[in-house]
């Protein structure tokens, strides 16, 4: 058989279902019927399908048959974890639905006397007693006796009260107690908590099931009889055929089949819109309006049903040729080449567009177009599935000459496409394909926000050059160290495009919810700016002497402090434009990165407290003091010095409280030690910034009073820590007060300069952590339990610590070593996600991380002698 196109695609739908019920009737369905009810075997094929639909997480398999639960348990033999549902509803295998009165058990052998009298007349007729019902079956009967037999029964049953009569397929049911199979199903539906059933059967009695359905939910009538469900197969094979399409895609979906190795991606951003291209020239994730908007494209994490955009060469996936895939120098345009074909893709620089949103209401946005540039020979195949929301939308594709128009989403996307043959699907899918020729270059434009599919003016390759040249002219006034060029180059451009331009804000990540652990629930969203990660960011790209993007982010900071009562509830974590984030939440129609669920949206940190962003903000600005000319002026300014004040005052206050730590913990506040050496961090660099204002501007403002209070405060907390973080059996400092536990994050009291390297504490923990959270290339953050369950990788940032650490304590070429593992498991176009696994040599955790380009920015300066204290 094969399985009509329409319920292939409701099937892989439903396949992708959070939590799925997969429930059957017995005789007729999965086993054929047979002059014998005791020989009714189920198919092995059903069977199996069965079993392993059962298996998978989040699924739910349940028989609902008119036979008794003894018999059906018998019969089938299938294992404890497929529900067995008898007696149309009335038997569960964990009891009955209701207990039987005296009454009832009286009725129930009455039912039983009357049906034996017909059994005596009628050859080939025989009774089954049921816990609260008695069947007459007929099917050996011969055909012209079936309706003289089924009126004699209804006659026998006519004077009883409390009976109900249900008739089957060659059988007569009398029952006790009034159920059916509607009832059974919606009880397991609501038991199990299922979005979403598939129902199939074959009876008349199947129909009570077939009515309660709706929405998602699929309904397979087996066999001719006339039905009210939505599909229909012929026989017991066929829903076999079905069941083993549906438990194939069920496993796809929450195995995670398909999805590209992190590592392998590459990143586009325009400095408002970002995206990740898999390595065959796949849109796999791209968000807007915002980058910590919903997704436009998501099969990242969810394969089909998250959507994508994909172009590829005739005959690629039969050929199994690998396209090779690198940035265009000094840019962020990818190019990803086969041997006939050339895809460029690239974001162009945001501008004013205009367009009419859904329901007729005007907009005029800054609007993004991604660029798809083909240039090759031959026929280039295409495949467009926007799935706005992180596919729980739907949309509606409209086709135009020039292209299609998307909409039903909170915005429209416009995809101009000249020269493209399309033919689009009724569930939002569209196929195309071009025949290219030599030195004529065909370019995609994907319009979001955008209604719009006229010429672009100006041209495409125009777009193109102004495109490339703004990336070039930023990235060649960098100051890039000696060595390693090319990969300190990349890691800015990288930060450079999480850098989000219309209001100074800084991406931790592009993505949400890529694993820690492959399978693992440790799956957060970073597509916020986080105070202290977007410091540590802009700083990297200070120490390389582009220092409008501090200054952007630190106006940015200013306004957060605007909103607040008081300066020390500035929260850990904002969107990227400042307001108020929404709530952790799980999307479940997505089956996450290779089966690793929940998929989350929104991120709990923001409601903790982290005492470490004060002093990493502060550090930040004193290395745009230290920068000189504008950026110098700009801070002693008397703004950017109220800031620091602020920020200054804020930490008086705080720096003896407990918080959540760099970590984020979701635990109770513990007294971290790096985020008291942050707090000491914070007054230091207050301190200097204030010597310099004083210096330069001649100003009264900070009073040499406020300079020593600030300096006293800072000597305190260094006392305190060296007093409480030290652990002398352990032979470091540790995690927090009175914990035993090591902490990567504890090697910035030296990179940071409140020990000296010389400290024979701070050396002894440098040892330390080389020891105990080294493996290989990568430094685990700490080794003890968090609260979450699952493990982690190692992190890259970690690591790079560690080789500025080993340098700074005079074993530099075992800082030298280190550093030359971690480049060789750099992303083969240069980036790096947050973590690594030594083991399965993968990278895990968000993609592109922030945090990592910084520490291999950091590393490399150090190393090359370009870090202050190098």
């Amino acid at each position: 058989m094969t399985i009509p196109q329409e319920l292939t695609d409701r099937l892989r739908n439903l396949a992708q279902t959070p939590t799925l019920l997969v429930a059957t009737d017995y005789d007729g369905t999965l086993a054929p019927i047979v002059n014998d009810p005791m020989s009714a075997r189920p198919l092995r094929e059903s069977s199996v399908a069965l079993r392993s639909l059962a298996g998978i997480a989040n699924t739910s398999v349940a028989i609902i048959s008119g036979r008794a639960l003894r018999d059906l348990a018998a019969l089938s033999r299938f294992p404890e974890e497929i529900h067995l549902v008898g007696s149309h509803g009335s038997e569960f295998d964990v009891g009955f639905v209701e207990d039987l009165t005296e009454s009832d058990l009286v009725l129930l052998e009455t039912i039983k006397h009357r049906f034996e009298a017909i059994v005596m007349e009628f050859k080939g007729t025989l009774l089954e007693e049921k816990p609260a019902a008695i069947a007459l079956h007929y099917r050996r009967c011969p055909r012209p006796l079936h309706e003289t037999i089924l009126a004699q029964a209804r006659a026998a049953l006519a004077d009883l009260s409390g009976v109900y009569i249900k008739k089957g397929t060659m059988v007569l049911e009398a029952m006790v107690v009034e159920q059916n199979k509607g009832n059974a199903l919606e009880r397991l539906r609501h038991r199990l908590a299922a979005e979403a059933v598939l129902f199939l059967g074959d009876d008349d009695t199947d129909e009570e099931a077939f009515v309660r359905l709706a929405g998602p939910d699929i309904g397979i009538k087996v066999g001719p009889d006339k039905t009210i469900a939505q599909f229909r197969v012929k026989d017991t094979v066929q829903v076999s055929e079905v069941l083993g399409l549906l438990s194939e895609e069920r496993e796809k979906w929450a195995m995670g089949e398909g999805f590209p190795a992190i590592r392998t991606m590459s990143f586009v951003s325009n400095g408002q819109t970002t995206a990740l291209i898999s390595r065959d020239a796949r849109i796999v994730w791209l968000c807007h309006p915002r980058p910590d908007s919903t997704s436009v494209f998501a099969e990242l994490l969810g394969g089909a049903a998250g959507g994508s955009f994909a172009i590829y060469p005739a005959g690629y996936e039969r050929n199994g040729s690998s396209p090779t895939q690198h940035y265009v120098q000094e840019t962020m345009t990818v190019e990803t080449v086969w041997e006939n074909l050339t895809v460029t893709d690239y974001l162009t620089l945001p501008e004013k567009v205009s367009s009419v949103l859904p329901y007729g209401a005007a907009s005029v946005e800054t609007g993004a177009t991604f660029h798809r540039e083909l240039q090759g020979q031959g026929k280039v195949l295409l495949e467009f599935t926007p799935r706005p929301d992180f596919g729980r939308s739907f949309p509606v594709l409209e086709l135009f000459d020039e292209g299609i128009v998307v909409w039903g989403g909170v915005e429209y996307l416009a995809l101009r496409a000249p020269g493209v043959n399309w033919s689009v699907h009724s569930n939002g899918r569209a196929q195309g394909e071009i025949q290219l020729q030599p030195d004529t270059p065909v370019t995609l434009e994907l319009r979001l926000g955008s209604d719009n599919l006229r010429p672009e003016i100006p041209s495409p390759a125009t777009k193109r050059e102004q495109t490339e040249q703004h990336w070039k002219d930023w990235a060649q006034q960098l100051k890039l160290p000696s060595r390693w060029a090319q990969e300190v180059r990349r890691s800015a451009l990288t930060l450079k495009g999480l850098c989000y331009a219309p209001t100074g804000a800084v991406l931790a990540a592009a993505t949400t919810s890529l694993p820690e652990e492959l399978g693992g629930v440790r799956n957060w969203d970073y597509r916020f700016c986080w105070p202290r990660d977007a410091a540590m960011t802009v700083g990297a790209l200070t120490a390389l002497g582009s220092t409008q993007e501090a200054l952007d982010f630190l106006s940015w900071l200013k306004d957060r402090f605007s909103e607040i009562p008081r300066p020390e509830m500035l929260r850990p974590l904002y969107p990227v434009e400042g307001d108020f984030s929404s709530p952790e939440a799980a999307i479940t129609n997505l089956s996450g990165y290779r089966g690793s669920r929940p998929v989350r949206i929104g991120n709990a940190a923001s409601h903790q407290i982290q005492h470490d962003m004060f002093g990493a903000v502060l550090d930040l600005m004193w290395q745009l003091t230290e920068a000189g000319g504008e950026a110098t002026a700009a801070i002693i300014a008397d703004e950017m010095w109220s800031l620091a004040t602020t920020l200054a005052e804020a930490v008086s206050y705080i720096w003896s409280f407990p918080d959540h730590g760099i970590w984020e913990e979701r635990q109770h506040p513990r007294h971290h030690v790096h985020s008291k050496v942050m707090c000491w961090v914070a007054l230091d660099r207050a301190v200097r910034i204030g010597e310099v204002r004083r210096l330069k501007s001649g100003l009264p403002d900070p009073s040499p009073e406020k300079l020593a209070s600030w300096t006293q405060l800072a000597n305190d907390i260094k006392e305190d820590v060296m007093a409480n973080g030290w652990d002398e059996e352990m032979g470091s400092f540790t995690v927090a007060y009175g914990d035993r536990h090591l902490d990567a994050a504890v090697l910035l009291m030296g990179l940071l300069g409140m020990v000296s390297p010389t400290d024979e504490r701070y050396v002894a923990t440098v040892n330390a952590v080389d020891r105990r959270l080294r493996l290989g290339p990568i430094v685990y953050r700490y080794r003890y339990d968090d609260g979450l369950p699952g493990f982690e990788g190692g992190f890259f940032i970690c690591a790079c610590w560690l080789v500025e650490a080993l340098y700074q304590t005079q074993r530099k070429v075992e800082a030298e070593q280190l550093f030359a593992k971690i480049l060789a498991v750099l992303g083969p176009t240069g980036l790096l996600a947050e973590q690594y696994d030594p083991t399965s040599q993968q990278h895990l955790g968000n993609y592109p991380q922030a945090y990592s380009h910084v520490g291999l920015i950091n590393a490399a300066l150090r190393l090359s002698g370009n870090s202050p204290d190098a």
